[in-house]
């Protein structure tokens, strides 16, 4: 079963986030809220978790996983980017965006694109996710809670709880959260290009 954890929308409980994050390291899946809805969140290198992922999202291996990062500095350990890029995605965070670009050698292997060798990397506005990769010091991997079938993502912590009760490890509950995926650029080309339209605004990388 699940540990469910009830946190403050803004004034997260340390000890909480200590806890969770502390089952992260020793392998854990969670659920966590995020400004564009739930995620799917395990330590970047377990590949247990990234099966676990796969399985339950009904993924194959073609899924850009994204890295969720505390800052641009962060970030920057993990992809590379270029001046005019740097601006966009420098501009666009902290924010309901993910941007797919050329992974660095820091990123195993079974998370990139076979072809483009990139992964997707974000950096949100939210206070729980903050906090959660704050205390882990590194990039959460993530993936959105959209199950098979279903066109909308999960936004309930209680009923995710209900629901994926044997098949995560804890899930996280601070209230609302965002209801939209994120929106999703690729910065891999010569031109950006919207993969995905969602909770940021893509005008800006039109």
């Amino acid at each position: 079963m699940a540990k469910y954890f009830d946190v403050h929308p803004a004034n997260p409980q340390p000890r909480t986030i200590s806890t969770v994050v502390d089952s992260i390291r020793s392998g854990a899946l969670v659920a966590y809220p995020t400004d564009s809805c739930y995620a799917l969140g395990c330590q970047v290198g377990n590949r247990d978790a990234v099966g676990r992922i796969k399985t339950i999202r009904n993924l194959d291996d073609r899924h850009h996983f994204t890295l969720v990062c505390h800052d641009f500095a962060q970030l920057a350990q993990f992809v590379r980017v270029d001046n005019d890029v740097f601006r966009a995605v420098k501009a666009a965070t902290p924010g309901s965006y993910t941007f797919i670009l050329p992974a660095t050698k820091e990123v195993p292997r079974q998370l990139l694109h076979p072809k483009k060798k990139t992964v997707g990397v974000r950096i949100p506005d939210h206070v729980v996710t903050q906090a959660l990769v704050a205390e882990l010091g590194e990039p959460l991997l993530s993936s959105t809670l959209l199950l098979p079938d279903e066109e909308e993502p999960m936004t309930q912590g209680w009923e995710i709880k209900e629901r994926l009760d044997h098949e995560v490890d804890a899930v996280l509950d601070s209230g609302d959260c965002g209801t939209e995926p994120t929106t999703v650029i690729d910065f891999s080309g010569d031109e950006p290009e919207i993969v995905r339209r969602g909770a940021g605004d893509a005008s800006r990388f039109e």
